[in-house]
């Protein structure tokens, strides 16, 4: 009998949005050299999140921030990060000082049969494996807490969480592992602030403007200054003022329907078919129309416009175990949140 291979929603619905995607990353186990700074930005932020409602020391926080761009000083984007996690997660903590509700449990992982439904048969080559942010429970009922960061909450955003399969899957998994009824998710939602940090004008600049104001002066002269870079205590304190505004954070509940659950594993298994026979037959078609689905090409567009070039392998890609999610300190990084 072959070994059970270990499988993740991510991966089913990376597998049912493009084949050949999926067997980039879960087969031949590469990932681009250059990661996604939105989905590294989340990563910090989940762990900043299983920190604070862990042990509620905000000063462990932001101390995990400290060390976790050690080179801000130098690195822009790592400045940019630094200054935004900060203050999101100081204004989350001011926002959420007491909770309705107890955790249960934080960073819970679970893995489980693929099983058929219709049948009760279960696969002999698959199983699921998974993590959530958090259980929970409030008046009694037992709900799954689900971070999410977003540059913006909108009715079109809270719409498409219904969408939101996995963790509705996930449930059903932890119902069966821990013998609770999961009545729904909690969705917890963090909005990314856009303020940017003032750079200042270089001197050449400063003197261009300060020619063309002198151009439209009747007396020729100017009392223009040099505009300086906004230092790192006014930016903090803008961005935190930012955090104040309604909107900034939401908690949006999702109740579950028992029919769901059904839906998603019958869907399970058929993907799990599916993927017998691509891997039987070594058939991984390209679905072409998911190549910009994110308004930006795919983390394997590059791979596939050369075919597979072993050059391109070499220099812009790595080989990776799959579902270093599961692993502890390791965030989900199979696809943007929407």
């Amino acid at each position: 009998m072959s070994e059970l291979m270990t499988t993740t929603y991510s991966m089913w619905r990376l597998f049912r949005n493009c084949r050949m995607a999926c067997k980039w990353r879960y087969i031949d186990e590469l990932v681009p050299l250059e990661r996604d700074p939105n989905l590294a930005f989340g990563s910090v932020i989940h762990d900043c999140l299983e920190c604070w409602h862990g042990e509620r020391d905000l000063a462990k926080v932001l101390d995990h921030i400290d060390r976790t761009y050690p080179n801000r000083a130098q690195d822009d984007h790592q400045q940019a990060d630094w200054h935004l996690a900060r203050a999101m997660m100081s204004a989350y903590a001011e926002h959420y000082p007491a909770e309705d509700f107890e955790v249960v449990a934080l960073e819970k992982t679970f893995e489980g049969p693929i099983v058929n439904p219709a049948t009760g048969a279960t696969s002999r080559s698959f199983i699921l494996a998974g993590k959530v942010d958090g259980i929970v429970r409030q008046d009694g009922q037992y709900f799954l807490l689900e971070h999410k960061t977003a540059s913006q909450i909108d009715a079109s955003y809270l719409e498409r969480l219904w969408t939101d399969f996995q963790i509705i899957l996930y449930a059903w998994y932890l119902e069966q592992t821990l013998g609770i009824t999961v009545s729904g998710i909690i969705y917890n939602v963090l909005v990314k602030a856009k303020l940017r940090q003032g750079k200042g004008e270089t001197e050449a600049e400063f003197e261009a403007r300060r020619a063309e104001l002198i151009a439209k002066s009747k007396t020729g002269k100017s009392s223009a200054k040099r505009k300086l870079p906004e230092d790192d205590d006014t930016f903090q304190q803008r961005l935190q003022e930012k955090y104040l505004e309604t909107g900034m954070f939401h908690r949006e509940v999702l109740y579950i329907s028992r029919d769901q659950f059904e839906e998603l594993r019958a869907e399970l298994w058929e993907l799990s078919k599916a993927m017998l026979d691509a891997r039987r037959r070594d058939t991984f078609y390209r679905n072409t129309s998911y190549c910009f689905q994110y308004g930006r090409p795919c983390a394997y567009f590059q791979l596939c416009r050369s075919g597979g070039n072993p050059n391109v392998i070499e220099n812009h890609f790595q080989r990776i175990a799959p579902h270093e999610e599961l692993r502890d300190g390791a965030g989900e990084d199979a696809a943007p949140v929407f």
